[in-house]
This record gives C-alpha cells, structure tokens and sequence, in this order.
C-alpha cells in the first residue's frame, strides 16, 4: 500500500470519527445518554450490559438491531421480548402494545442529526410512540450512516432513504403485492395516497423526553437503511 493511499485511509477515519463525536456531543448536551461503539461487535456488548436481566424487552421494526445479532443475544439471556415482525395473523397489534409498556425499548432511528436530535418516520406510530413515552428505559443505536447536518436533511433521508428502502423490502416480501408505493417501485419519495404508504407520522426529538431514560448508541459501522 502506497503512503498516499494510507494516508488517504487515515484522514478518512479520522473526518467520520469527528462527524461521530460532534454528533454524540450535541446529543448529551441535549440530555441523552451516549455511546460509541467501533463495531456492530461493540454495539451488541454495550446494549446487553444497559438491559437488566429479567427485563421485558420492546423490539421495534429495524435491521440494525438485527444486524447486531440483538434478538438472539436477548432470547439467549432468557429476557422476555416483544416484538410484532413476523407474528401470527392479530398478533402483531397485541405485541405493539405491549412494547409500550416494556421495561425498555429498542430502536434505531431514521437519522441522527449533528446537533444531536433524533428524525424518524413511521407508518403506524408505534416506533416512534414508544421512543418518546412509556418505556422507562429507551435504546437506540445507529449506523454512523444515519449521522445528517440537520432536521432537513433528516426527513429528506428518512423519506428517500430508509422508507423507500423499507418499502421494497416489504414489497418484496409481499411477492410484489402489496406495499406498491412509488417509493418501493422508484427508490425516490412522492406525496403518495395509497393505502400502503409508509410515512404517515414524522417525529423530531429535539430533547430527551422528560421522564424517560434515553441512550444513544453511534457505530462505527454501516448499519440499517
């Protein structure tokens, strides 16, 4: 490897790695708790030692806890867990409720602004519901990919982004029957109005929400859409 080429690797880090903590600095002074993890790896070791043992555990729609191998690591521990991906017919609502009354909640967030606010857009509500009330205990963690300059910038990933990509994943998975947004068909956000369309509600958590206890996790990793 040339020095220039090694060089050019280096000063790559280190730009994300001031992206990172410029980001995680706005977020504390903002009242949220936060981690760095270097690695998805890292990440699963510091969600694990926040969780209590025996704790309930909400699970909200996401890749990146996924990717972290999450779920398999809590079922392994033994703590109950509530999630509604995959349930039976009727079983998915039953399951979004009780991840409002978990004793913590995990998700991950459409982006993550640089000064230090959390930008998401939901379908039905209950990801974001439970981000911001109910749970005592709230954990998100996020790819360095999800890091934004700010609100704007924000919204526009979460709708050209991480729903549009979250709708050809389900439009895939219905056999290409349902979820058929321009979206899911484009890759590009259009004000759409059909029964399926995936951004219904936007919320932007400026503050740590009175009353709960919410830890951010940033990898060092591409993680999630």
């Amino acid at each position: 490897m040339s020095e220039i080429v090694k060089q050019a690797g280096e000063v790559r880090k280190w730009h994300l790695d001031q992206r990172i903590q410029r980001t995680l600095s706005q977020l504390k002074k903002n009242g949220f708790k936060t981690f760095y993890a270097p690695t998805r790896t890292d990440a699963l070791e510091t969600v694990l030692s926040l969780i209590p043992s025996g704790a309930t555990v909400g699970i909200g729609g996401s890749i990146t806890l996924r990717q972290i191998k999450l779920l398999e690591a809590l079922a392994s521990r033994g703590n109950p867990i509530f999630q509604h991906w995959r349930q039976p017919k009727g079983k998915g609502e039953e399951m979004q409720l009780k991840q409002l009354t978990s004793d913590v909640f995990l998700a991950s967030s459409n982006a993550v602004t640089e000064d230090g606010k959390l930008v998401n857009i939901d379908m039905g509500g209950n990801r974001v519901g439970a981000m911001v009330f109910g749970p005592k205990q709230i954990i998100v963690v996020a790819g360095f990919n999800k890091i934004v300059k700010n609100v704007e910038e924000g919204i526009d990933r979460a709708r050209n982004v991480a729903a549009s990509m979250n709708a050809r994943r389900l439009y895939l998975s219905s056999g290409q029957t349902k979820y058929k947004t321009p979206c899911a068909l484009t890759g590009t956000c259009a004000d759409c109005n059909v029964n399926d369309r995936l951004c219904r509600v936007i919320t932007i958590v400026e503050r740590r929400p009175s009353g709960s206890d919410v830890s951010v996790i940033l990898v060092g990793e591409e993680l999630g859409f």
